[in-house]
């Protein structure tokens, strides 16, 4: 078994690519074989992307109330969670926010709103902001704001927005157990939508829903097919309330070797390690760039907090690994 991982990955590098057999073969390596898949997948992103990692930061900009059902989000309106519920935060404080993320070393910032899309107030007071980041700091901005359209993607782009954000959450084959208030077809609507008036696409998913291996594999094909520049990758942090309150964590070995999988399957993308990795992944955080992870998210998240930047940083520079902007030099 080493042996074939080590002949695939070979493939890879040399321009080939996995199929969903192979794949899910990769998925399911046991023992010491484990090692090797994550060997491969570090060589895979070395190749690729080289030795450098990238961090990226979030401001929750608008939380609650959500009219979707996601079995999985504190934001929902369908449950009763305690999260705390505010309309768009004014310009001045995603700016802000802003500053502070590039302090903290993060390169890429993300503007994020709950709720199925936004309102024609709502994208100006954001493109105000877009367009303020872009002139008073050197981060790149990316917004995830739901479902919208090619018209609205124009905009935000034209104020200065690089990158939109919309995760896929989970397999098509396995959304209906997670979400029943919109199709996964207007999800890959938008992905289009996006990629038509020429951004960046950062989308992916969270592990540890319910689905099974073989919808891991099922989630990194669709990404690989839309070409997506960015790949963030999630574990589920079971929210009190929710549906999925009481589902288990996944192991750090079965997250380890979901991260790898991408790596293999999208060989070229940035993959980044964010929401639920501390509880999931425990001691064992650092070994994400082993298993092929090319950056991280840091600070807090949506409703749950996160690791220090301080501490991340000291990780990375345990590992003598470079902190690198998603477009630009080195920090």
């Amino acid at each position: 078994m080493k042996q074939w991982i080590a002949e695939l990955a070979d493939r890879v590098i040399a321009g080939g690519v996995v199929t969903e057999e192979e794949a899910n073969k990769l998925m399911g390596v046991t023992g010491s074989d484990v090692f090797a898949l994550f060997l491969g997948a570090t060589r895979i992103r070395e190749e690729f992307l080289g030795n450098g990692v990238h961090l990226c930061a979030i401001i929750n900009a608008k939380s609650g109330r959500c009219s979707e059902n996601c079995a999985f989000c504190a934001q929902s309106a369908h449950f009763e969670t305690g999260v705390p519920v505010y309309p768009l935060v004014d310009e001045e404080r995603i700016v802000s926010e802003a500053k502070s993320a590039q302090e903290n070393g993060s390169s890429c910032y993300g503007i994020v709103t709950s709720g199925t899309s936004v309102g024609g107030d709502e994208v100006a007071t954001i493109c105000g902001a877009l367009r303020r980041i872009v002139r008073e700091t050197d981060i790149a901005p990316a917004c995830s704001l739901g479902i919208i359209s090619t018209d609205t993607a124009r905009a935000l782009k034209e104020a200065g927005m690089v990158t939109y954000h919309h995760n896929l959450e989970t397999a098509r084959s396995f959304f209906p157990n997670i979400c029943s208030t919109h199709d996964y077809d207007d999800d890959i609507a938008t992905i289009r939508s996006v990629k038509e008036v020429g951004l960046r696409v950062c989308s992916g998913g969270i592990f540890g829903l319910g689905e099974s291996p073989a919808q891991r594999v099922e989630l990194a094909f669709t990404l690989r097919e839309l070409s997506v520049e960015s790949i963030p990758l999630n574990f589920l942090n079971p929210i009190p309330g929710t549906p999925l309150e009481g589902a288990d964590l996944i192991t750090p070995m079965e997250c380890l070797k979901a991260i790898a999988l991408f790596r293999y399957v999208n060989p070229d993308k940035q993959i980044s390690v964010c929401g639920g990795r501390e509880k999931n992944l425990r001691d064992l955080q650092s070994w994400i760039f082993f298993a092929g992870a090319s950056g991280t998210m840091t600070g807090n998240y949506l409703t749950t907090v996160g690791r220090s930047s301080q501490e991340d940083w000291q990780m990375l520079a345990d590992l003598e690994l470079t902190v690198t902007p998603c477009c630009g030099e080195s920090l």
